[in-house]
């Protein structure tokens, strides 16, 4: 299958048990930075285990009314670490997205609205979790995961 000609979007992408999470946000608002910590995570057991997709640009493409997801041939198993600087990772080839977490989110609320919980990428619907702009994603993410199953 060929990854390299699907549209790419600017954000990360990490493989958590059997489902990928795509984190969206504006330049600067905590993609890497969230990447980095569910992979932390599960490599310390407080979710299921997890891999690095993409970082910075992620090849995007529907396919049987799933959507998948595979890093850009130049950037395979890199994780920028701000203050360090790019680093390579295990990293997985392709993945099933099951979750859109959209950093630095205007909709976020303390009280989602149903509407926020879900999303159409390329004609797959998918769910999804806004966050406030400055707000630390790792635990509502977490929750999403266990909520959805994806482990």
């Amino acid at each position: 299958m060929q990854t390299d000609s699907a549209p790419t979007i600017h954000a990360s992408c990490v493989l958590t048990g059997r489902s990928a999470v795509l984190i969206r946000g504006p330049s600067g608002s905590g993609k890497s930075r969230l990447a980095a910590a569910l992979i932390d995570a599960g490599r310390n057991g407080m979710a299921p285990p997890a891999r690095l997709v993409a970082d910075d640009r992620v090849h995007l493409f529907a396919a049987h009314g799933r959507l998948l997801a595979a890093a850009p041939e130049p950037i395979k198993g890199k994780i920028e670490i701000r203050g360090l600087g790019v680093r390579d990772v295990d990293y997985e080839p392709l993945a099933l997205v099951a979750l859109v977490v959209d950093l630095a989110a205007p909709d976020a609320d303390r009280m989602p609205d149903e509407a926020a919980g879900s999303v159409e990428i390329s004609g797959v619907k998918l769910s999804r979790l806004p966050v406030a702009a400055g707000d630390d994603a790792i635990l509502p993410v977490l929750a999403a995961i266990s909520a959805l199953h994806l482990d």
